[in-house]
């Protein structure tokens, strides 16, 4: 019997941007690794370009098309995508990210009084709940000093601003941002808002339809929690939404519940939690660098609008 043959013909254009969301320009060259679905390198090469085309990779027909692209550099944190599936006389846009080792956050586009015209509705939020403007400012410029919690509010904001629901945006149902409760801290990884309660009703609806945007999540790791929920739209950098509905407070007539967003690395669940979870127990948090980079890579493979979080992340 003659043994099953491959076809050829799977292309993929490689680009790699750097944490200013503009192309890769440092001189160190780019290592970029091309697997297939059977695991087998087909392509390990350095490049002094940001952008290489990959012609003629085997084509399988199965999960063998299922490829993963990955690029590193000296000084770079590695990034990758898995799975990018090629097919016959079909172009595949493959767009990177890579995170400097020593780097620091550009919040230029992010301050307050920047806000009123690059993001208007962020400014009104987080100015909800202060005695006057001066005071919102106070508060956030706090926050910004710390660098990662700030990066950590813009990241959620703006992916939440990017879920569409049956009805408005997720952000839209946010109320007020806690700045400065002991109980419900700002952390690098996540804050806690009072949110209208019909945003529980609008993600159960996402949850019927077609495709499935939420599912439901566990809260076992969100102490007083009654209920969690997980997007699942990309294959990294989901919003949970965990709600706290002992937790209530009347914000301008509506009477809100407790939201702990936060953004995992890992759509499944073992990975998030052996990779994540338990890394995060030994002492480090989920990385908003990491998380930008990533939430950017899966919104341009899924063709969204580009995830600008009002702040970019350049070499120290």
């Amino acid at each position: 019997m003659t043994a099953p043959t491959t076809a050829t013909g799977g292309r993929a254009m490689v680009n790699v941007f750097d944490g200013t969301r503009n192309l890769y320009s440092d001189s160190a060259p780019l290592l970029i690794t091309v697997r297939d679905g059977n695991q087998d390198i087909r392509s390990r090469d350095f490049h002094n370009t940001s952008s290489v085309l990959f012609s003629a990779l085997p084509l399988f027909h199965n999960f063998g098309d299922d490829y993963a692209f990955l690029a590193a550099a000296d000084g770079y944190k590695d990034a990758g995508f898995f799975p990018v599936k090629l097919a016959a006389n079909v172009n595949r846009i493959v767009d990177l990210m890579l995170i400097p080792n020593s780097s620091s956050f550009n919040f230029a586009q992010a301050r307050w009084n920047a806000l009123g015209t690059t993001r208007p509705a962020f400014k009104e939020l987080f100015a909800n709940g202060a005695s006057d403007d001066q005071a919102a400012e106070t508060r956030y410029g706090d926050i910004e000093e710390q660098g990662e919690t700030l990066a950590c509010l813009l990241n959620i904001t703006t992916a939440m601003q990017q879920i569409n629901l049956p009805q408005k945006t997720a952000l839209e149902y946010l109320k007020r941002i806690i700045w400065d409760d002991p109980k419900f801290p700002m952390r690098p990884d996540r804050f806690f808002a009072w949110a209208d309660p019909k945003l529980i009703d609008q993600i159960e609806l996402a949850k019927l339809q077609t495709p499935k945007t939420f599912e439901n999540a566990s809260g076992a790791l969100h102490p007083g929690s009654t209920r969690s929920y997980k997007q699942i739209q990309f294959g990294e950098a989901n919003v949970q939404l965990t709600f706290h509905e002992n937790d209530r407070l009347d914000v301008d007539g509506v009477t809100c519940v407790l939201v702990e967003p936060d953004i995992d690395y890992f759509k499944d669940p073992g990975a998030h939690l052996l990779l994540e979870v338990a890394v995060n127990a030994l002492g480090s948090i989920t990385d908003p660098a990491a998380v930008y980079a990533l939430r950017w890579i899966a919104g341009r493979r899924a063709g969204l609008p580009e995830f600008d979080p009002l702040y970019t992340i350049q070499k120290a």
